[in-house]
């Protein structure tokens, strides 16, 4: 018996794209946290800590557009489903010659909030870049991806 590949849902048996069902999933609290980094040269990273940039607070902008992103994933990814979240949080985190980004999503809800918590990291990411592109065009987003989910069938995850 040759070994199967990976089983993808949000395929039918002719290969076709679907929207998964999820009627029959469990409502149950769910939370997902993604993260990522932008990294940059020393002077705009300190222009962003001292809230010196032209364009402003950077990070306030950022935040507010992330959790935009994360009420918006549906519209963006187009088998994601509309889902009711109960709480977006984003954190950010200077290191060294980076920004880090930590969005945490919850719902009460069928399905996972994964997606909106990576689509909220990706975009907070990105303002950071467009709000200081004119300073600093070799920024680069780096390491986007799921740092922990709970709820659900498939129950817990947490990155190592």
């Amino acid at each position: 018996m040759a070994a199967q590949g990976p089983h993808f849902t949000h395929f039918d048996a002719a290969g076709q794209a679907r929207m998964v069902d999820v009627s029959d999933k469990d409502v149950t609290k769910r939370v997902a946290r993604a993260g990522g980094r932008i990294a940059m040269r020393a002077e705009t990273l300190e222009a962003i800590r001292a809230g010196s940039s032209k364009k402003g607070d950077v990070l306030g902008v950022a935040r507010i557009s992330a959790i935009q992103a994360a009420k918006r994933t549906a519209e963006l990814i187009p088998l994601a489903h509309s889902l009711p979240l109960t709480r977006v949080s984003v954190e950010y985190a200077f290191e060294e010659g980076a920004v880090s980004i930590e969005v945490t999503a919850e719902t009460v809800d069928r399905t996972g909030v994964e997606m909106e918590a990576l689509t909220a990291a990706a975009i907070g990411l990105l303002t950071i870049y467009d709000m200081c592109k004119s300073s600093d065009r070799a920024m680069r987003i780096e390491s986007i991806r799921l740092l922990e989910k709970s709820g659900g069938k498939s129950g817990h995850f947490k990155a190592t």
